[in-house]
């Protein structure tokens, strides 16, 4: 297993986290999200590395931007 922290802009409430966790728990390979919405940081758990861009992808799908990576 693979654990990788994001940096994700413009969260700013419950619903904001279950947009991102669905889009990105939906990309294959993820097995788990963890959304802090007071800092920002997305914390995925993957059977192997994500392609970034696939997670960049996914946040954007749910409205909110990667920073940073």
């Amino acid at each position: 297993m693979v654990t990788t922290t994001y940096q994700v802009q413009g969260m700013t409430c419950g619903h904001c986290v279950n947009a991102v966790s669905a889009e990105v728990g939906a990309i294959e390979g993820v097995s788990e999200v963890q959304v802090d919405l007071a800092t920002g940081r997305v914390t995925v758990t993957s059977e192997r590395p994500l392609d970034t861009d696939a997670v960049r992808a996914a946040v954007d799908e749910a409205g909110y931007d990667l920073v940073g990576a």
